[in-house]
């Protein structure tokens, strides 16, 4: 289903088994959920007969092994080294329940990111994903100061120091590299002047995608956007056939010729935003109604807020667009952005709502913080 949270597909078939087995339901082989179970059947089927391990992003669902532990999972190789199973709380517990190795480093993982309320994050920690979007938000303001450079500097290290060459990188440094993050940190680090190889963003290359992950059921439209950064800040132009084939991808992807959707994210903000930026060198015309939609969905107060009500991150996301969009069309857009910058500028405080899709909605805080700082800035 579109905009299912992570696994979906995967966790629901297994609590539906085990609540037909203690009689809480009817079987549910003819409706939707029957549907998500031959869907989980298919994506089992691509590993081969091979157990799930740390390696593959299916780890990151280990829970959805249900009582099939031992037939799905290689609990010999799957615990990180920080003792979790791919830094998901959810995916950690399971296995603590369920299996004698690596119990104590587990629940010790477990009690690091419990919350005083008993809560636990979406995932724990995301050392890469987070330092890499706040430094493009950041990079999209222009010249910085020799104070923001200097800041800058030690996370922009550390993300260098953990690319591995021929496959980038993933949200966190001991995750499966990952198309998306892998586009945006090779974009961040070369805008910085700091150098990895090319060929790991390349290496995410399908017929007429680029992929996230491998197995992915469907593609994501933010990587391909990201992958495109990449591919803008190491020199492409619009007639590279790799650059040619992710264009060829966005126009099959816009809703209504108007906006984009990602997997990741509730909000068409977030991907079409994106895309007016990283495709304004590229293919403008594909841009010009992605504007327009977003102009006429301005609301009369100048904010934005397609998920609910108004929200500051999807107000900054629009500002960060519509700002270089004027920069390139010299015309345009001066009106919404100057309504939704003062509108901005008067909700900049928290809470921000969960906008992100885990396997749960959650807010990477600094990340949209980062956002709206960028947004005024941009647009002061």
């Amino acid at each position: 289903p579109e905009q299912a949270t992570v696994g979906f597909e995967m966790l629901v078939p297994v609590l539906m088994e085990e609540a037909e087995k203690l009689g809480l339901i009817l079987p549910q082989h003819e409706t939707i959920l029957g549907q998500l179970a031959e869907q989980r059947r298919i994506k089992l089927g691509l590993l081969n007969g091979k157990k799930i391990n740390r390696h593959l992003s299916a780890a990151l669902s280990a829970e959805m092994a249900g009582p099939d532990f031992s037939n799905i999972l290689d609990a010999t190789d799957l615990l990180e080294e920080n003792g979790s199973v791919a830094n998901s709380p959810s995916a950690t517990a399971y296995f603590v329940a369920h299996s004698k190795n690596g119990t104590a480093a587990g629940i010790a993982y477990l009690k690091q990111w419990m919350s005083p309320s008993g809560g636990m994050p979406n995932v724990a920690p995301f050392d890469v994903f987070e330092p890499a979007w706040v430094i493009r938000n950041i990079k999209l303001i222009g010249e910085l100061d020799d104070q923001t450079l200097k800041l800058c500097e030690p996370h922009l290290t550390f993300l260098q120091n953990n690319w591995q060459p021929a496959s980038g990188i993933g949200w966190s440094i001991n995750q499966t590299a990952d198309g998306d993050d892998t586009g945006v940190v090779y974009e961040v680090l070369s805008a910085f002047d700091y150098h990895v190889d090319l060929e790991a963003v390349l290496s995410y290359e399908e017929k007429d995608h680029f992929r996230c992950f491998a197995l992915e059921g469907n593609p994501s439209v933010s990587a391909n956007i990201h992958i495109l950064g990449a591919l803008g800040q190491a020199g492409y132009d619009s007639k590279h056939p790799a650059v040619i084939k992710i264009l060829n991808f966005l126009r099959k992807s816009q809703v209504s010729e108007q906006y984009w959707k990602d997997k990741w994210h509730m909000s068409p903000y977030y991907a079409t935003s994106h895309a007016i930026i990283n495709c304004l060198k590229m293919d403008r015309e594909l841009c010009q109604s992605a504007i327009r939609w977003m102009v006429e969905t301005q609301n009369a107060d100048g904010s934005w807020g397609f998920c609910g009500p108004s929200s500051a991150e999807e107000t900054a996301y629009c500002l960060q667009a519509l700002k270089f969009w004027e920069r390139a069309e010299k015309n345009g857009s001066h009106i919404a952005i100057e309504a939704g910058r003062k509108w901005l500028y008067d909700h900049i405080a928290e809470p921000y709502p969960p906008l992100w899709i885990g396997k749960a909605l959650y807010c990477p805080q600094n990340v949209v913080r980062s956002a709206i700082l960028s947004a005024l800035a941009l647009t002061q």
